[in-house]
């Protein structure tokens, strides 16, 4: 759904206010401050240890948190990038437009523009506005909710930054291996976690990045926080010599499994 169509479903649809924590009567946002969200997004590194402290802090508080354990852990996770190409993307979106129209009216197959046959983004971009304005001004259909929602979609994807569209583009991911035959093209996230099964450090790390370096990163962010460290948990791997040296140092037990 488009930016306009989440905003207005939020002001009637009684699911969506129920998800939003909001009462019936509730107004809600502008649709652009949705979209400055959406392609701006949260650029604070801090954001994520602010949370994870705060949620510590409200588990050490309510007796939730009581052990002295904390089990380490790394996982990838995939790249944000697109598996279509950006004209693929409109191709799909321009598509779902015109056969919701058709079945409105089938009569209007002859009253759209020409669909592009050309590869390039620019020509795929010409023919969706030209899409668009024949709809809204030329044909004279209701614009329905069940043709605004692609058609909305539709007009936001062509206004986008075509940043936003491009595949495979994410310059921070960097390969990474698990096996000699195996690689993944992600980041990796380390997290630390208590046996009341609460995250109480994480890092983000490009998918090239070995695991056991993060162990007393996730330590000292984790004690950070409030948690008192006295055991960690964690595979083989963390028990290298610089983490068993900085485990004694800090009286601290390294169990592997």
């Amino acid at each position: 759904m488009s930016d306009v169509d989440i905003v207005e479903r939020s002001r009637y649809d009684m699911s969506f206010k129920y998800f939003l924590g909001m009462a019936p009567e509730d107004p809600v946002m502008d649709p652009s401050s949705l979209t400055k969200f959406r392609k701006l997004r949260l650029k604070d590194l801090n954001l994520l240890d602010l949370l994870i402290e705060k949620t510590v802090s409200l588990a050490i508080e309510k007796e939730i948190l009581k052990s002295t354990s904390i089990i380490v852990d790394a996982t990838h996770m995939r790249a944000r990038y697109n598996q279509k190409s950006p004209q693929e993307i409109l191709q799909d979106r321009a598509r779902k437009v015109r056969n919701t129209l058709y079945t409105l009216d089938e009569n209007l197959k002859g009253k759209l523009p020409a669909k592009n046959t050309s590869t390039t983004l620019e020509d795929e971009l010409s023919y969706c506005q030209k899409l668009i304005h024949t709809i809204e001004n030329e044909l004279r259909v209701p614009l329905v909710s069940k043709l605004l929602e692609p058609l909305n979609l539709l007009k936001e994807t062509v206004q986008d930054d075509v940043e936003q569209l491009r595949i495979s583009e994410d310059v921070d991911a960097r390969v990474g291996h698990k096996s000699a035959d195996s690689s993944f093209f992600d980041y990796k996230k380390h997290l630390a976690m208590t046996e009341e099964r609460i995250i109480t450090a994480a890092i983000v790390t490009t998918g090239e990045k070995n695991d056991v370096k993060q162990l007393q990163t996730l330590i000292e962010k984790s004690i950070a926080v409030g948690m008192d460290v006295r055991t960690v948990i964690g595979d083989m791997a963390y028990s290298e010599k610089d983490n068993l040296i900085y485990s004694k140092t800090n009286d601290i037990e390294l169990y592997p499994n």
